[in-house]
């Protein structure tokens, strides 16, 4: 019986000893994880870093590059917070890390899309047209920006960092990312002024541009300047207005705006290549009544020279 009991407890000892084992092993298992998880985001935030001081480098100090020069930079560190935005959606968050990762891939798509608007409008920026739109657009991803280095300060850091307090890992805590050094940047009249140094503001479009209005009509009906037109309203009234281009270089962007009554209302062509032309749709809210006057125009691209045939006056008569 003694025998049997020694054997009974050594097993049950053994037992024991392989339970501990197999847990320790687990345990240190998912450190390693958290360990590797924690040092895979630091790597891509120090590299974001980088890319944050590259570019508002950049901005400060232009040097005297040529305008192209300037505008293929910007791209290059649009595509590296893209890059970065990919690498962080790829990682595998351990653990109870799953809502640090979610927080922290909203981080990074806010900086990939304030970045991708930035790059698309700097062309813009830079040109004689449509600068000072493009520019305040520009200001408004600032504030994008801004947003995402809250949310990682504020949420991602904290959340990351308590997970692995909690599993007793002290050595990984994440660094800190601020991507907006300067809330000046939010101004856009700073922003201005800093494109306005880039090789002296010159438009770095190539190429002969321009556009021009190819037709108008309300409702389906076309519109002649100079002739009233009886248009029924009943079931609201849209403008349908028709853009060429008739020279070499695509366009993208176009703007078309119509005015009636005080009331301005806009549209877009995304894209309008050379010798063709384009429509944009727009409803007029609220629906005019009566005789009225709609002007049209088309917003004059970068590079553009020539504008008269950038508008257009017409009277209408909705019953």
């Amino acid at each position: 019986m003694l025998r049997r009991g020694l054997a009974l407890g050594g097993g049950l000892l053994l037992l024991i000893l392989i339970v501990l084992g197999v847990k320790g092993c687990l345990d240190a298992r998912a450190n390693r994880k958290l360990s590797d998880y924690a040092r895979n985001v630091t790597q891509i935030v120090e590299e974001t870093h980088q890319t944050s001081a590259s570019f508002f480098k950049l901005l400060e100090e232009p040097g005297s590059g040529s305008v192209t020069d300037f505008v293929d930079q910007v791209e290059a560190d649009r595509s590296a917070v893209d890059s970065e935005a990919s690498r962080i959606d790829g990682l595998s968050a351990p653990g109870d890390m799953s809502r640090a990762q979610s927080n922290l891939e909203l981080t990074y798509q806010l900086r990939a899309s304030a970045m991708d608007k930035i790059a698309e409008k700097t062309d813009d920026a830079l040109g004689n047209a449509g600068a000072e739109k493009a520019t305040e657009v520009i200001a408004r991803q600032m504030q994008k920006l801004l947003a995402a280095d809250v949310i990682y300060e504020q949420v991602v850091r904290p959340e990351v960092d308590a997970v692995l307090a909690d599993n007793g890992i002290s050595d990984s805590d994440l660094p800190k990312s601020t991507f907006l050094p300067d809330e000046k940047w939010l101004d856009p009249t700073t922003v201005s002024d800093a494109l306005g140094a880039v090789s002296g503001g010159e438009s770095s479009v190539s190429g002969v541009h321009g556009t021009e209005i190819a037709g108008v009509a309300v409702n389906g009906t076309e519109l002649i300047e100079g002739a009233p037109t009886t248009i029924a309203g009943a079931e609201g009234v849209e403008v349908e207005v028709s853009v060429r281009n008739p020279l070499e270089s695509t366009e993208n962007g176009v703007g078309v705006s119509v005015t009636y009554e005080g009331t301005t209302v806009t549209g877009e062509i995304d894209e309008l290549p050379a010798g063709e032309t384009v429509s944009a749709v727009i409803p007029l809210t609220p629906a005019p009544k009566g005789e009225v006057t709609i002007e049209v125009e088309v917003e004059p691209v970068p590079g553009e020279e020539v504008l008269e045939n950038n508008e257009a006056s017409y009277t209408l008569s909705i019953e």
